[in-house]
This record gives C-alpha cells, structure tokens and sequence, in this order.
C-alpha cells in the first residue's frame, strides 16, 4: 500500500464511517474502481483499516465527551455514589441511559466474536459489498417511509430496555460489509420512537466501544506483523481519520437536528443504491 492509497483510505474512513453509508463497503469497492488490485488482500490491509476506526472512536470520544462524562457520573449515582449538588434525577437518567447502551452494545459485541474469521472472507469480496450497500439503501428509505407508523415518540433515556436491544441487534447487522453501522442503527433508533438527532447520538455513542473493541484486538496483529513499515502508516492515517470523523460527525448532528422534519436518511438511501449500482455494472464490465 502506497502513501496515496493509504491517505485516501483515511480520508474516506473518516468520512463514510458514521455517515449512513458505509465504510466497509465503500473501503471494499475504493480499491474496484481505482483498479487497485490486491490491497484488500494484503496481510496488513484489515489491520490498517481498524487503526483507522480507532482513529474515528477517538474523534467520538472528543466529540462527545461530554456525554461521556455525564454518562459516567449518572452510573456512578445509580451505583450509590453521592450526585455532588447535581440534580440527581438527571444524574439517575443519564444512569439508565448508560445501561442502554451496555444493553445495546451485547448483540454487535457477541456476534462480531463468532463471526470474525467469516467477516473477513466478505470483507473482500466487491459484489458482497456492492449487493449489501444497495440493501442498505432501501433499507434507509423503507426506515423512512414507516418512520410515521412507528411507535410513539420517547427520549433516549426513556427507552425500554428490549428497544434498546432491537436497535444493537440492528447495529450488529452492520458486520456485513456495505451495511453502515450508523446507518442500519439509526433506522433501528427511529422505529422504535427515537427522533432523527436523538437515533445519531445514539448509534454514535453505541459505535464507540465496538470500534475501540475492533482496535484493541486488531492493533496488536499490526504491530506484531512482518510489515513494520504499516505501523508507521497506520498511524498517520488514524490522525488523518481522527480529523475527518471529527468533522463528518458535527456536519451529520447539525443536519439531523436541522432536518428532523424531512425524511433525513433518504438522500443517503439515494446515495448507497446508485453506488451500488454503479459498482455492478462496472464489476459485469470488467
């Protein structure tokens, strides 16, 4: 892998990441369409692209850590901890707002152990990438179309628990390449009563440990590998990642808060249907 090649990566990891269009998917077909054959074989290639999700958690982590803080300081409380003059009924629902996403981390968690070896035999194949991404589409659309039907509207942090698992169930559908994790959540988000800017923060605050748990178990493998020269390149790319995520996350929340009237996902579904598309006929002519 090239320099080039590995900053373009960065560039698009950070930006496809918690967009609802799909990292892996578009991490897959890059390589197609640039005619960059055999990087996504390379022994270092997963590695590097799970640095680069470390760099996207840490871009979560900054831009959200003040949730994180009240998160922390609201389990605290609810394990007995004295609220310190804070209003302790706030304290009590950022509390149970953590335990919701403990609750809705287990499905991705479970299944992202047993099917690891599986994943990354999809993780190379295009047409699988090109197939899912246009799923993943149609599912945004369809999540928008019955977004009206779905149930009454709730806060985050008066989400059933059982809803809390149906929506990291969904999240969990995202270890399939050409799925987006932000993207399948937050339709599991907005059909269980969530509004749109309410589902983003969600699915971002449920991303997190996964892809800090994605990074702990690959970046030893990196660093462990016969190409120290990837490690080099990896971090790099991780700062590079980190800065793009950053930015693509304070676009996507102003955008979901601005346009929560609007079918919000639908240009995305738009989006990841016509590059679907468009990587089939290219696969069918080359």
């Amino acid at each position: 892998m090239t320099i080039r090649q590995a900053l373009e990566f960065s560039v698009l990891q950070g930006t496809t990441e918690l967009a609802p269009v799909s990292s892996l998917g578009h991490g897959v077909l890059l390589p197609l369409f640039a005619g960059w054959t055999g990087v996504a074989r390379d022994s270092g290639f997963l590695p590097f692209m799970v640095a680069l999700h470390l760099g996207t958690a840490l871009a979560l982590l900054l831009y959200f850590w003040k949730d994180w803080f009240r998160l922390t300081r609201g389990s605290l409380v609810c394990l007995g901890m004295p609220s310190g003059g804070q209003d302790r009924e706030e304290a009590l629902r950022e509390g149970r707002t953590m335990a919701l996403l403990v609750a809705g981390t287990i499905p991705a968690a479970v299944l992202g152990f047993i099917l690891e070896k599986k994943i990354r035999i999809l993780f190379a194949s295009p047409s699988v990438a090109a197939l899912f991404l246009g799923i993943n589409g149609i599912v945004l659309l369809l999540g928008e179309a019955l977004r009206k039907r779905g149930r009454v509207a709730v806060r985050l942090s008066g989400l059933p628990f059982s809803r809390a698992l149906m929506v990291g169930a969904f999240q969990a559908l995202a270890l399939i390449p050409g799925l987006s994790r932000s993207g399948i959540t937050m339709v599991g988000g907005i059909l269980n009563g969530l509004n749109h800017e309410e589902a983003a923060r969600f699915s971002f605050l449920l991303s997190t440990p996964i892809i800090v748990g994605a990074g702990i178990i690959e970046i030893p493998k990196l660093l462990k590998g016969a190409h120290h020269g990837m490690v080099h390149v990896a971090f790099v790319g991780g700062a590079v990642s980190f800065v793009a995520a950053w930015l693509t996350t304070f676009v996507l929340m102003r955008y979901f808060r601005s346009f929560e009237a609007t079918r919000a996902l639908a240009p995305f579904g738009v989006y990841c249907i016509g590059l679907a598309c468009a990587a089939g006929l290219w696969l069918h002519f080359h």
